[in-house]
């Protein structure tokens, strides 16, 4: 994880599930995150794979130039990211596994209004219960990693899904490092992850290091 969105949503994640695998989706507190709200996303795991997204941050919406929620989160993506995009999010759920990716978003040609060269983006995705549920929910935040943001009144094309990666133990406690706090919930023993590094295999999901 390199942007600040992701390390805080991260942290305050990993502070709300303490000895859980991962946080119920009532304990989400959006007065505790406000400062990042508008790049964060909730997911719905649905039976089909569509990943309805429940809840959308303003910068997402602004991204593509329409409200979002109720939205497939399958259809911000090139067709042929999809299936990567989707086996990544089932890493999500099925391993109890954060993830953070890395997403492109492609310039368009002849577009003198836009930015002059791909914007880079950070995906982070964090697995939810809901009522007790497991496979049910998935917090997300997706942030640019670049200073200019997406012209307002043009929609962006599709993303680019780049890489993605399992978050490791040692991130998980630098992330933790960074929220006001962090050293009197170390010192009452919440656990960190221990995931390794997630190999794409067959499925042709690079594994980077950001």
């Amino acid at each position: 994880m390199r942007h600040p969105v992701s390390k805080d949503l991260f942290a305050y994640w990993n502070e709300l599930r303490g000895a859980r695998a991962a946080p119920e989706r009532g304990d989400i507190d959006p007065a505790a995150i406000r400062h990042v709200l508008a790049d964060s996303f909730i997911l719905e795991t649905d039976s089909a794979g569509v990943f309805p997204i429940r809840l959308c941050g303003t910068r997402i919406n602004a991204l593509r130039q329409s409200e979002q929620k109720g939205e497939s989160f399958l259809e911000l993506w090139r067709l042929e990211d999809r299936l990567n995009v989707a086996a990544t999010i089932f890493t999500v759920i099925d391993g109890v596994a954060p993830v953070v990716a890395g997403v492109r978003v492609p310039r368009p040609l002849a577009s003198p209004a836009l930015p002059q060269r791909d914007m880079n983006f950070e995906l982070l995705l964090l697995p939810l219960r809901h009522f007790g549920k497991t496979h049910s929910r998935v917090l997300g935040a997706l942030s640019s990693r670049d200073q200019c943001n997406w012209p307002a009144g043009q929609a962006a094309p599709p993303l680019n899904f780049v890489s993605m990666r399992v978050i490791r133990t040692e991130e998980a406690q630098q992330a933790m490092a960074t929220r006001p706090g962090a050293s009197r919930i170390a010192a009452a023993g919440v656990r960190t992850p221990r995931f390794v590094v997630y190999q794409g295999g067959k499925s042709g999901i690079e594994s980077n290091l950001f």
